[in-house]
This record gives structure tokens, sequence and C-alpha cells, in this order.
């Protein structure tokens, strides 16, 4: 065993799945804000694979600070139009020199915007609604020191800050992550008229799970409002069966609540996402590390994409956190809840955190004595593996949203 600071404790009180309430969100890939997220995220990777191109490793950036600024619309059955495009900037700091070698951070940014909208966003034109700028500017002289210019094997930390992960996950945290995850994925596939804007709530009072989701409808799909409430009714349909593959707990769903159809006013767009029509959006704002918003759990408030995958501890330990808590939950038998918590402090290898801390909530009959010592193994295990969390991101196998 090494010698870093490692804990094991049990959690001071209730197993989420044995709280009375529990809330849960997720904001879908639409939504302004995880529109941000995406488009940072994206652009973080394309820089870090440029740079290994071209002078063979990582240099220093971050491009977590990118907005959103909302436009307006006109949405019509069978077919409105922007009348105000979108403004997004990608902000932050990228290096655009190395020992000689030029590297065109302002082109790849937008070169990726433009990618990741083209696979994500069919019904949003690039450059009529949406207009993308780029503003990176160069990053501080000690931090990029701090970033591996030292020649160290491991990084060193870029801040002193915190990440955390839990594992696994309760089944309404499952419900409402797989609900939008499935809604943009193979049911949006054969459903053009669903947007991409989707936002799900999740509410578990004592056994009762209500599931509300808001879904943009794309105008020039629906025909007309016995249209739009087809569609409504088929997302309400496909969420509550959704739902039953999870739990059998009973579940209400409900979808567009805000609907008047007396009154003509849903939930219509003609691109598919509210930032079309007055909803702006900033990276970090939005779901955490897990993908989920989760109030009756421990977060860090860091914003994780876009930030670079070397030594920037905002990314790093929330994204190793998490996987740190699903890999001893599934090599350990007796959790029935697990925190990972991870301290850095700026300029001390990311190995070899102030304090990993991991909180255990146990089967009956399991204490946490029991399993300490193969608990702390695996974290030491995964700490000193750290630097694979940058492959896997730059590679986009790990999802920052």
């Amino acid at each position: 065993m090494s010698e870093r600071n490692i804990r094991v404790e049990p959690v001071p009180g209730l197993a989420v799945e044995d709280q009375e309430v529990e809330i849960v969100e997720r904001k879908g890939i639409g939504h302004p804000d995880s529109i941000c997220d995406g488009i940072a995220e994206r652009v973080s990777r394309e820089l870090a694979r440029a740079y290994i191109d071209r002078v063979g490793k990582v240099l220093h950036y971050n491009t977590d600070e990118t907005q959103l600024v909302a436009g307006s619309s006109a949405p019509a059955f069978g077919g409105g139009e922007t009348t105000e495009p979108i403004y997004l900037l990608i902000v932050g700091r990228a290096t655009k020199e190395y020992q000689g070698t030029k590297i065109p951070a302002g082109t790849i940014a937008l070169r990726a915007a433009r990618e990741y909208f083209a696979e994500r966003f069919p019904e949003l034109d690039f450059g009529t609604d949406i207009v993308v700028d780029v503003k990176l500017g160069q990053g501080s002289g000690d931090l990029q020191e701090v970033f591996g210019e030292s020649g160290a094997t491991v990084p060193m930390a870029n801040d002193t800050s915190f990440g955390v992960g839990h594992a696994p996950l309760t089944a309404t945290e499952r419900i409402v992550l797989n609900v939008e995850r499935r809604l943009n994925g193979s049911y949006g596939d054969d459903h053009p008229e669903l947007g991409q804007d989707i936002k799900v709530m999740g509410k578990r009072e004592g056994d009762r799970i209500d599931v509300t989701v808001a879904a943009a409808m794309i105008d020039s799909y629906v025909e007309g409002i016995e249209d739009y409430r087809a569609a409504v009714e088929d997302v309400r349909g496909y969420v509550r069966d959704l739902a039953a593959e999870y739990t059998d707990r009973e579940v209400a769903v409900h979808v567009n609540t805000a609907d008047d159809y007396d009154e003509g006013a849903i939930y219509l767009t003609t691109t598919g996402t509210s930032a079309e029509q007055g909803d702006d959006g900033s990276v970090g704002r939005g779901n955490r590390a897990n993908g989920l918003i989760t109030p009756n759990r421990s977060m860090s408030m860091e914003a994780t994409s876009g930030k670079n995958p070397v030594n920037h501890i905002g990314k790093i330990y929330n994204l190793l956190s998490t996987d740190i808590a699903r890999t001893v939950v599934n090599e350990v038998d007796g959790i029935r809840e697990l925190r990972v918590r991870l301290l850095s402090q700026i300029g001390q290898p990311i190995d070899d955190p102030h304090v990993a801390d991991a909180s255990l909530v146990t089967e009956d009959g399991v204490s946490v004595a029991d399993i300490e010592e193969e608990v702390e193994a695996i974290v030491d295990r995964e700490l000193e593996n750290v630097t694979s969390v940058t492959e896997r991101v730059i590679d986009g196998e790990l999802s920052t949203f």
C-alpha cells in the first residue's frame, strides 16, 4: 500500500434510497447550458488532439467559460423561422505557439463547434440560426509552468480544489438519466418532431416517483395542434414504459406541463432548443460530471466541461471520483452507497491528493471495518492510474455532462 492519504468511513445519515424525498434533474443536450457544456468539451478535445499531433503533447488551455446569448424566433405549425440568431461565444485560454510551432486555436475551435452542431442539431443552421465567435487568450505564465513544463511524470495540480463522485445511482437517478439519453437517442431518431432540448426532473416521495419532462417540439414536423398533442402523448407513454425498466414503484409522468391548449401556448420551436426563444446558457450551470443534478448528494460546483484534461482538478477529480465510486461498488460486495471526495493542493502531484475520502453505507450485516482495506486498495490503485483519465477524455470515452 502506498503512503497516499486515503480515508474510509461511514456516511453520516441515510442512504439516498432510504430518504423520504429525493430530487434529481438532467438538462438535455439541447438545453442552453448543455449546449455550452457540449461545445466547450468538443473544443477542448480538438485542441488537445491538435497539440498532440503538432508538438507531441497537450499544451496549456481551458475553454470552460463558453457563453450563449439566446436569439428569438417565430415558430409556426408546418415551419416557422428564426428572427434573431443565437450567439455563442467560446471563451478561454489557449497556447497558440510553442517552440516555433504555431497552433491555430481559433480556427480549431470554430471547426469543432460547427461539427458539433451538425452532429447534434440537424434543424439548426450554423451561421444563420446561430453565430459563433471565439475569444481565446493566452494563459498566465505561472499556471503554464504548473501545467507540466517541469518534466514531472505525473502533472501537478493547477488548483486547490475538489471533486465528488458517488455510486450506485438510485432508481430515480437512473430513470432521469436514461429518459433524456434515450429520448435524444433511439426515440428521437424515429420521431423528428422531438427537439433536442429535453429537461427531465424526477421527484420521489416515499415509493411514488413523478417524472416531469419538458420536451421541445420542432414546428416543421407538426402540422397542427392535434399533431402536437399526439407527440406529447407519445413521449409520455415512452417515458412511462422506460421507467418501468428501472423500478417497481408507482411512476407518474408529466410532459410539457406549462402548455395551455385553449390559449395556444405550447412548447413549439423552430430549431429544437429554447435557446432560440430567450433562454441563455453558460458552462457549468447544468449537469455535474455524472450527467445529473442531485441535491440529495454532495456535489462540486466546478464546471467540468472545457477544462484541460491534464492537470485541471475541476475536471480530473470530478471524473476520477465518479469512476472510483463505480469501480469500488462493482468490485466490493456489501456496499449500498458510496461517496468519494478527492481534494488537491495546487502544485502537488495529481496522483497524491491532499485527502481521498471514501464514505460508505453498507448492507445489513456488513461493517465498514469488514471492507475498509479492500476499498482503500482500489482507491489507491485508481489514483496511481490517474493519467488514464486524460487519455480517456481526449478519446471521448468519458462524458463531462
